[in-house]
């Protein structure tokens, strides 16, 4: 989990899940969105990919990005759990 919100940290790595949410996309896609260098979107994916977040598949030369959402509902779920977030006794306490 310490990956992922890591990874989560950054709104530019935000920024990228909220499009890859909408569409798969390639990394030249995805840097035209944003106004930084390709190598500075590339670092980008790759904290995302080490934490799991984001798949690539490569297709002849082209890596497309696809967030995995299960992944993230994983560690949204362990962090409202840590913190007991969620349970019945909060709907009766509001």
């Amino acid at each position: 989990m310490q990956e992922v919100l890591k990874a989560l940290a950054h709104p530019m790595r935000r920024d990228i899940l909220a499009m890859l949410r909408t569409a798969p996309r390639n990394a030249s896609e995805i840097a035209d969105k944003f106004d930084v260098t390709k190598p500075t979107v590339s670092g980008h994916l790759n904290i995302l990919k080490d934490a799991d977040l984001i798949s690539q598949v490569r297709s002849g030369t082209t890596l497309t990005y696809h967030i995995r959402l299960s992944v993230l509902e994983e560690a949204l779920g362990g962090l409202m759990g840590m913190f007991d977030i969620g349970n019945d006794k909060d709907l009766k306490e509001k």
